[in-house]
């Protein structure tokens, strides 16, 4: 049997993956799904779980010796693969579940090329690990990912935990004079707003949290940001990393320490 994916490079993988994944996303959108309870009042449902075998397919019939690691499915190979793969098939899934099409799916290999879908515009944004690009459905050509401040939108996470409460909390920038100013805040609770930011249609996003550089939830909108030219860094201004804490995406210098400084006045 001849395989499709086998002369594929990464970032075509990475696509193939993302793309198989939102099919099954939007094909199973709308039936009633059964909640999978993971605790902390977090679920996964069906469509979380056949999008992420969807595109674990495709990995494994592209790299067959590349490890995985899944949001529902958990790790397959060893950790410490020098090549891994980050799957998060459904990013949204409150959202989903209840007829929100606000939802993403993200698949990157770690310190490399990634993937983000959206399920129902159609769009795939993704990067060879130096440069980031937009794919539209029916569209032949792929076109660059521009950052731009011009919406003055910027998301902010505010799901809990809260790790680095009382001192930092998104839900705090949304009060402050300054930021009321000069932004506009919006809650879509889904990473599709990373790409958003590469892509120009935010400013910025702001999440609190830990290391999130290999998280399954944002690995492939990082990577996307970074590529684009989008400044990032945790919620303390430093590099993300082992040590970080957070997440804060801007589109430009300005904007990312015009927020830095709202952040810290709240400190």
């Amino acid at each position: 049997m001849i395989n499709p994916h086998a002369s594929y490079d990464d970032a075509a993988v990475a696509i193939a993956g993302a793309r198989a994944g939102a099919d099954m996303v939007r094909n199973m959108y709308g039936r009633r799904l059964n909640r999978i309870d993971k605790g902390g009042g977090d679920f996964a449902t069906a469509a979380d779980v056949e999008a992420e075998k969807a595109i674990i397919g495709v990995i494994r019939a592209a790299r067959p010796d590349d490890a995985v690691l899944g949001e529902e499915g958990g790790q397959r190979g060893s950790a410490d693969a020098v090549r891994q793969w980050l799957v998060d098939p459904l990013c949204g899934t409150l959202n989903y579940a209840v007829g929100n099409m606000l939802v993403a799916v993200n698949v990157a290999l770690r310190d490399g090329a990634a993937a983000v879908a959206d399920p129902f515009s159609g769009e795939v944004f993704f990067t060879d690990g130096e440069t980031a690009w937009v794919r539209h459905d029916g569209a032949d050509d792929d076109a660059l990912l521009m950052p731009s401040p011009a919406t003055r939108l910027v998301d902010a996470n505010l799901d809990p935990p809260f790790p680095s409460a009382p001192g930092f909390r998104a839900v705090d920038l949304l009060a402050h004079p300054e930021f009321v100013e000069r932004f506009r805040p919006r809650v879509v609770s889904t990473t599709l707003a990373l790409a958003w930011v590469a892509a120009g249609k935010r400013a910025a996003y702001v999440t609190d949290g830990g290391d999130l550089s290999r998280s399954v939830h944002f690995a492939a909108g990082i990577a996307l940001c970074r590529a684009a030219g989008c400044v990032v860094t945790g919620i303390d201004g430093a590099p993300i990393g082992e040590s970080g804490r957070g997440l804060v995406v801007a589109a430009d210098d300005e904007t990312h320490g015009l927020l830095m400084s709202i952040a810290r006045s709240r400190s």
